[in-house]
């Protein structure tokens, strides 16, 4: 592992420790915890979370793919996000992928397919509408969303990976949080301006492993319905310009948010952060939009 990849991880770990400090799982959860997807026990693991007053009754889906710089984070650190999720009426799945660099791209997608995968499989154990699968992803999270539907609908995009989607799947409608969607390279150095990617990919990001992971080279009209925002604090405000540029040229269905003034500034990935008011908001404005598609 690089001494970044390492300070990543430390940095952000101690971050997310104090915000999460003193949160316990609401008590109108119920929460089924560390079911495996896949074959590594260590690292394919996901919870559900369903409200209590739902007892029995089918919910339609929300998936979370979290953040991290492709190099940190797991379930336990987004339970509480999550699970406040689950408290607007949805079930939603929350898991843990292989990072990098103990593990090489496209591993985490193909783990984001195991995933889907599992709910068809498994949607009658746990009251899982399958005809109503939403996604939330977030900073690099929202990266490996935006592929995973950009994969589902782009059927010479999906060509260059090794797995298949589910038949006929694609996320009813997504919503991208802080994310990154266009992958350039730095004009003066040419090295890629997310150093991180580096750590994730087999080539250290050759020109074909870029365009493998380019968001925005790959969306089509077929993408789904996509919520997106940003706020005044988060370093990068320019991919939501991106995306919102390229939604609007191929005329796919999307809402905008942008949270914060300029008297009160909120950072990159805000929405995680149980305690602050503009996070509730964020986090019902996206389930509002999904229920558009119920």
């Amino acid at each position: 592992m690089s001494a970044k990849s390492d300070a990543v991880r430390k940095s952000f770990k101690e971050f997310d420790d104090v915000r999460d400090a003193g949160l316990t799982t609401p008590e109108d959860i119920v929460r089924f915890d560390d079911i495996c997807y896949g074959e590594d026990i260590n690292w394919q693991k996901l919870d559900v979370y369903r409200p209590k007053s739902a007892v029995g009754q089918v919910l339609p889906v929300i998936v979370s793919i979290h953040g991290g710089g492709w190099v940190y984070g797991d379930k336990e650190r987004y339970q509480y996000y999550c699970m406040s999720l689950a408290q607007h009426g949805f079930a939603v799945v929350n898991y843990t992928y292989r990072l990098a660099p103990e593990f090489k791209f496209p591993a985490s997608i193909e783990d984001a397919n195991l995933v889907f995968s599992w709910i068809f499989e498994h949607a009658a154990q746990y009251g899982l509408d399958t005809e109503h699968i939403f996604a939330v992803g977030d900073s690099a999270g929202a990266h490996q969303l935006a592929l995973y539907s950009a994969i589902c609908t782009n059927p010479e995009l999906a060509a260059l990976y090794p797995f298949r989607v589910p038949e006929g799947f694609v996320p009813t409608a997504i919503a991208l949080n802080c994310g990154v969607y266009e992958i350039v390279r730095d004009p003066k150095t040419g090295e890629l301006e997310h150093e991180l990617l580096k750590e994730a990919l087999p080539g250290g990001g050759t020109d074909a492993e870029i365009h493998m992971i380019n968001v925005i080279e790959h969306i089509t009209e077929a993408f789904p319905p996509v919520t997106y925002m940003t706020c005044t604090g988060d370093f990068l405000i320019p991919q939501a310009v991106v995306l919102g540029q390229k939604l609007m040229e191929q005329k796919i269905p999307h809402e905008f948010h942008y949270y914060g003034d300029a008297k009160h500034e909120l950072g990159h990935v805000f929405h995680c952060n149980m305690r602050l008011e503009e996070a509730a908001r964020c986090n019902r404005e996206q389930c509002e939009y999904f229920r558009k598609f119920l």
